[in-house]
């Protein structure tokens, strides 16, 4: 494809995504697909085009006068962010081949603005629409800009450790023997990350197909490990995961019951490097679950639930997945029975937005008002299976108040039988790292945490937890 050819299929890519509700992701793999002449090399110059578009989208309607078509995003790209002249963009616009259709004179004119300074673009904020905007201001303050220009930024590739099939060392030196450079991350003790350029193809290692990491954000399994910090987990421990969503905390939260302390020993990827004997991995691979507690996953939809089980069974896990109605039915013999329950609430997922920039402009007003109302019905749904002294951990991928404090708020409000507690009071598990203890300590709220990109370098996450007192 000409450099040309590769604008135009942005463009045309961008208005697909525009069009639907599909991931970027699912639309750019699906382009790929149906232009097989496309090479590797063309598919990964238009997928970082368009998410190039998608990080400065707000930026890009501005410059371009209010225009959000993909022809128009893609123009004033190369204006804008690339800082190329009107002669240069006019070349790739020259109409020839697959190449986009020559510039109008009004397209010639915003680009003429951008060039001489008289149409600076101000983009308050990183140019989020103006009820994210509005909400960043309120919680981060002189901080909204920075937040909101890291929410937008490329994220790493973070990886977790499953403890009980590797060390951390063991796993770093497998991705390292297979040509990736993985490094500690610096807040959970069991997670390892990876550049995002290149594009690591994770789901391809061994180590991945053998259960001995997964792909999580360091985010979110720091607010798991603060979920179970200083319980004791036995064969009769109850742990509910109550919205198991892909499964990825379910898979944490039985983690949670292994030794603080990392084995000492872990299996190797079939043939190749191995850092243990091949009867050290056999009897790993033969072991049952490492998991003495009762993990139950629960989702409304049976298939997240069915999605769950080749995950559970490769990470060696055991957990009995239930299918729940809207109304929370399906667990009802473990009301008040509970000794952890883990919510991690459907949410705007706006605190993953640099792992999905195409979210932010989806995203309405409206929509964030009617997940506040979900979420508060599944916070009291859920508070319901935790017995006296059990707890409750309330968990979101967002970074807009309205679904986290105000949830926060509302449930506190209305019920005085669970005592929320101090962020401080968890900071001892030892799956997070010294560094961890500090930063927390630092960004919590009494009992209230939010992590984002611009002050953890995680994804966004609202983290609070209740112990239930009577």
């Amino acid at each position: 494809m000409t450099p040309a050819a590769r604008l135009a299929a942005a463009a045309s890519v961008l208005d697909s995504i525009a069009q639907g509700r599909a991931p970027a992701e699912t639309v750019i793999k699906a382009w790929g697909a149906a232009n097989r002449y496309a090479g590797s090399k063309d598919r990964r110059a238009v997928a970082e085009r368009v998410y190039q578009v998608l990080r400065s989208r707000g930026r890009l309607v501005e410059a371009m006068g209010g225009r959000e078509d993909g022809r128009a995003l893609v123009i004033g790209a190369l204006a804008v962010l690339d800082g190329l002249p009107l002669e240069e963009i006019e070349a790739l616009h020259a109409g020839e081949g697959y190449g986009p259709r020559p510039l109008s004179k009004q397209e010639r004119a915003r680009i003429g603005l951008v060039g001489d300074g008289s149409n600076e673009v101000a983009s308050p904020a990183g140019g989020l629409p103006s009820f994210v905007v509005d909400d960043l201001q309120a919680v981060f303050g002189d901080r909204a800009q920075s937040e909101a220009e890291a929410l937008m930024q490329r994220a790493p590739v973070d990886l977790r450790v499953n403890g009980a099939r590797a060390t951390l060392a063991a796993a770093a030196a497998e991705l390292k023997a297979g040509g990736l450079s993985p490094e500690p991350t610096p807040l959970s003790a069991w997670g390892l990350r990876l550049a995002a350029q290149p594009a690591p193809n994770v789901q391809g290692l061994d180590a991945f197909e053998t259960g001995r990491v997964e792909i999580q954000d360091e985010g979110s399994q720091i607010v798991t490990w603060l979920a179970g910090a200083g319980m004791t987990f036995t064969p009769e421990t109850i742990v509910v995961d109550y919205c198991a969503g892909g499964g990825g905390k379910t898979l944490a939260l039985a983690a949670l019951a292994l030794p603080d302390a990392p084995p000492t020993e872990a299996p190797a990827p079939r043939g190749g490097w191995s850092p243990v004997g091949a009867d050290e991995i056999a009897a790993s691979r033969a072991a049952p679950p490492a998991v003495p507690m009762r993990l139950i996953a629960c989702d409304v939809v049976q298939k997240r639930l069915d999605n769950i089980r080749p995950r559970l069974e490769r990470s060696g896990v055991a957990a009995d997945l239930r299918l729940i109605g809207q109304n929370g039915g399906g667990v009802e013999e473990f009301n008040g029975k509970a000794d952890l329950v883990f919510v991690d609430a459907p949410c705007s997922g706006s605190g993953a937005w640099r792992r999905h920039p195409e979210g932010a402009w989806r995203l309405k007003a409206d929509e964030v008002e009617r997940l506040h109302a979900l979420q508060l019905r599944i916070l009291g749904q859920a508070a319901q299976l935790v017995k006296p002294g059990g707890r409750l951990a309330y968990v979101t991928c967002s970074i807009l108040s309205r679904e986290n404090e105000a949830v926060a708020d509302a449930f506190e409000a209305a019920r005085s039988d669970f005592r929320p507690v101090p962020v401080g009071e968890l900071l001892a598990s030892g799956d997070l790292t010294d560094a961890a203890r500090d930063r927390l300590g630092a960004l919590a709220n009494g009992a209230r945490l939010r992590l984002s990109p611009g002050s953890s370098g995680t994804d966004g996450f609202f983290f609070c937890a209740y112990e239930r007192i009577s």
